[in-house]
């Protein structure tokens, strides 16, 4: 479906800030649309937006807002704050929808916009899909409300307050991070006043880096795709754990006392553990992407736990997770779903999730992260320049099919093409490295001679 589309992607719209889609005369087209599609019956609709920190945000927001109040709507507009708090607040404050202005862990120069409906989730496809027939040039264009019906915009001053309360209140009561040491790394992004705010008011003494954004050093050298700024850290200072979030805070990854980086797989295991060994895991499953570790599968199903696949993205694994009843869910990348908790990936819950276990068993990171055993993995992004159906290509499904028998139930290949990029990629995991690294390249060697590598 996504490929079919102008503007919308795997998750939202993304581009370079300035340039289509996300050029003034695109924005305010949609923001246009937004309510358009939001505005059903004579009820004055209200839409939140928020945004990162990112110097574009402020071009976008008033690209948006144009549009939006030109249509009748009214705007709340909440400044800096994470994906996960948009969407937490456009359902606390009975919004129509939430607006989220972010390019996640892009850098400064990207920008994308994800939209949540009134219930915290992100849209449907059936609304993404009446969104883009309306952002069409021409649809819209000189439609507005007369000018006594135009909306208003106005600042939500208490919006990181409510979340913080929100992230607080998920903490469990019973449990305290006084005397605990916190490593945190904001990637100076959305996150860079509720993280160490939230961190702080229960209790523990936090170590704070990534916290000064100046509108173009989001993400550069900070945050979850560099979790060794922060493993450093908590050797050096001798922390119990240390946060990495990316620059919209619904993701994080996570440093053990020993500065050893641990990935959303592991976080996923332990917290699902967890809820297993108290009782508390409904059923008896959690949903993780196809890019997750063998190794999880393992540990999980070793103690009763089955793994349900998904494809890849939050969006994706929601889905699987509200289908199959499931109440954790995650990627190998940092995205965790508490569905009892929230509607999308939220770094900061996560790490309060994962901390309350180290609470409660009183024990080290290390020591819960002890039982996964990571299965040697090769990953290989091959860019081409068309994309033909992959079980089309006679040559590949036969040697997928014979490394199948040869690995067993001890392996996995996974061979997909890419949601945002012209790429294909190759996955193998088995228990020897070698091997690994052997059956990846063969596999791209054939999909260069049968594609064509760019």
């Amino acid at each position: 479906m996504a490929s079919e589309r102008r503007y919308f992607g795997t998750d939202g719209i993304r581009g370079i800030a300035g340039s289509s889609p996300l050029d003034p005369e695109t924005l305010v087209r949609l923001g246009k649309a937004v309510a358009q599609v939001f505005m059903k019956g004579e009820r004055k609709r209200r839409i939140l937006i928020g945004k990162d920190t990112r110097l574009s945000g402020y071009m976008i927001e008033s690209s948006l807002a144009a549009g939006i109040t030109a249509m009748g709507a009214d705007l709340m507009l909440s400044g800096p704050i994470p994906t996960p708090g948009v969407a937490y607040l456009a359902k606390s404050m009975r919004a129509d929808a939430g607006i989220v202005i972010s390019a996640s862990h892009n850098p400064f120069e990207d920008n994308g916009i994800k939209i949540f409906g009134s219930d915290g989730f992100k849209l449907p496809d059936d609304l993404e899909n009446e969104i883009e027939r309306l952002l069409e040039p021409g649809v819209l264009d000189g439609k507005a409300v007369d000018a006594s019906h135009i909306g208003k915009a106005a600042r939500i001053n208490d919006a990181v307050g409510r979340y913080t309360v929100y992230l607080k209140e998920s903490f469990p009561r019973e449990l305290s991070l006084e005397g605990v040491r916190v490593g945190l790394d904001c990637a100076n992004g959305a996150a860079y006043v509720v993280g160490p705010q939230t961190l702080t008011e229960l209790g523990a003494e936090v170590v704070s880096r990534g916290v000064s954004p100046s509108g173009r050093n989001i993400n550069a050298g900070f945050g979850s795709l560099y979790p060794e700024v922060v493993g450093k850290l908590v050797v050096e200072q001798n922390l119990n754990i240390g946060i990495a979030l990316d620059g919209d805070a619904d993701r994080c990854i996570v440093v053990d006392e020993k500065g050893r980086v641990l990935d959303g797989d592991v976080v996923l295991a332990i917290c699902a553990l967890d809820l297993k060994e108290r009782g508390l895991l409904r059923k008896p499953a959690v949903v993780a992407t196809v890019m997750s570790n063998l190794g999880l599968d393992k540990l999980l199903q070793s103690n009763g736990i089955s793994v349900i696949r998904s494809g890849v993205g939050d969006r994706a694994v929601l889905e699987e997770m509200l289908k199959h009843g499931c109440q954790v869910g995650g990627e190998q990348s940092g995205h965790t779903i508490f569905s009892d908790l929230s509607t999308t990936g939220d770094g900061m819950l996560t790490a309060l999730m994962l901390m309350s276990v180290m609470c409660r068993k009183q024990r080290p990171l290390s020591e819960l992260a002890a039982p996964f055993v990571t299965f040697p993995q090769k990953l290989i992004n091959i860019k081409v320049s068309q994309k033909p159906p992959l079980e089309e290509i006679p040559a590949l499904a036969t040697a997928i099919s014979q490394k199948e028998r040869d690995l067993g139930a001890n392996g996995r290949i996974l061979v997909r093409y890419s949601g945002t990029e012209n790429k294909v990629r190759v996955m193998v995991e088995c228990e020897d490295e070698e091997s690994c690294k052997r059956h990846a390249a063969e596999l791209a060697a054939i999909l260069e001679k049968e594609i064509g590598a760019v």
